[in-house]
């Protein structure tokens, strides 16, 4: 079943990752390259919805269960990722502040209301054609693709905190609380770094927070 899962929540952090540049594109009319890590997946997503698998599969014949238990799992998942990436590093990843009906601009209406029903979707729909397609992989080969999975998410994740405690890093050196600023500073800093390229336009808003900025007045 572990390996089942690991599969499952590659799956879901690929679609994640789509629905992230498509949102971007859409709002944008630009093709960004989103998420946190190197490769093409969001893991928030596949940890959400491997949340509401374990949590509302046994739900998933009543609708309003899962529409409101959905939004709590993904606003609660939302919220305690932005806390804890600003406590770590000291910068706010995504800022829904300009948006009604946020809470400290962590989480926001327009977003949870499609996690809830992105949450129906994947227990009434995806996740029966999902786990059909698992099942019909042999057992020894699923184990082997789940460990490639793993290895490949443990490098990438090694790679990626890398990056972005360096960029903790070029942070301090930033006295004003402004995303354009410090999207500036990073840029002109790390021009000739690929990587480091890849991580400013899957997070154009990246900045410092505010708790950060107080207590360097200190």
């Amino acid at each position: 079943m572990f390996s089942k899962l690991i599969i499952l929540f590659f799956i879901y952090s690929v679609i994640g990752y789509i629905c992230e540049v498509i949102n971007c594109y859409m709002a944008n009319k630009k093709l960004k390259d989103r998420g946190f890590l190197l490769g093409p997946y969001c893991p928030i997503y596949g940890f959400g919805a491997i949340l509401l698998t374990l949590t509302l599969t046994k739900y998933k014949t009543d609708l309003l269960i899962l529409l409101s238990t959905s939004m709590i799992i993904c606003g609660l998942l939302e919220y305690l990722t932005s806390y804890v990436l600003e406590k770590i590093f000291k910068m706010r990843w995504w800022d829904y502040s300009n948006k009604k009906y946020n809470i400290n601009g962590r989480i926001c209406l327009e977003t949870l209301i499609p996690f809830s029903i992105g949450g129906v979707i994947i227990i009434k729909f995806l996740n029966p054609i999902f786990f059909n397609m698992i099942n019909n992989i042999n057992i020894i080969f699923l184990r082997i693709l789940a460990f490639i999975i793993s290895c490949i998410l443990i490098i990438d994740l090694t790679i990626s905190l890398n990056i972005a405690f360096n960029f903790k890093k070029i942070a301090k050196k930033i006295k004003k609380d402004s995303t354009e600023e410090i999207k500036e500073y990073i840029q002109k800093y790390v021009i000739n770094k690929s990587l480091y390229k890849r991580l400013i336009n899957a997070f154009p808003s990246l900045k410092r927070s505010k708790r950060s900025k107080r207590s360097k007045k200190r």
